[in-house]
């Protein structure tokens, strides 16, 4: 049997390597910084007040950080990010490794809580935020940015999202 390559072996990855990872840390009254949605696959204790939360490839999650000083709030960020595969580029985070597709990034705690409504409203229409179009998050960035109201997601834009991703596969 010459000439016939042996049959390829299994490339087996580590996946804990293929996992972003998000460090959250709450100081009451100082720094909270909180997963609002999104699948953890993984989570892992680092002492009382800090723990690091893991998401696969490819899931969507909002990371919210939140610190105050002695006069009142300092700063209110909230990130929608998708968790990227090994290999693909994505862009920093604070808090979190490698870093992620970042589709929203909002500064000011009235434009986050702005955010917070708009993932309200989606799980109030019976859908997890996570599994919503990641073109929703990137126009809920986009018109908070220029002082504009939102679209609302709808079950309509929700199924068409859907069928995208089946023909896509």
């Amino acid at each position: 049997m010459t000439g016939i390559a042996p049959p390829a072996r299994p490339i087996v990855r580590d996946v804990a390597a293929s996992l972003t990872r998000v460090e959250l840390t709450w100081v009451e009254k100082q720094i909270e910084n909180w997963i609002r949605f999104g699948r953890v696959v993984k989570d892992t204790i680092l002492d009382r007040r800090r723990r690091v939360v893991s998401f696969a490839p490819n899931s969507l999650f909002a990371f919210v950080r939140w610190t105050s000083n002695d006069y009142g709030t300092v700063n209110s960020r909230i990130d929608v990010v998708r968790a990227v595969t090994p290999g693909e580029r994505y862009q920093t985070l604070p808090f979190v490794r490698p870093g992620g597709d970042i589709l929203l990034h909002i500064n000011g705690w009235p434009k986050v809580e702005a955010v917070l409504r708009a993932i309200d409203a989606v799980e109030g229409l019976g859908i997890d935020p996570a599994d919503a179009a990641p073109d929703h998050w990137r126009h809920v960035h986009n018109r908070l940015i220029v002082g504009h109201q939102p679209r609302p997601y709808t079950r309509e834009r929700h199924e068409a999202w859907l069928q995208r991703e089946r023909i896509a596969r």
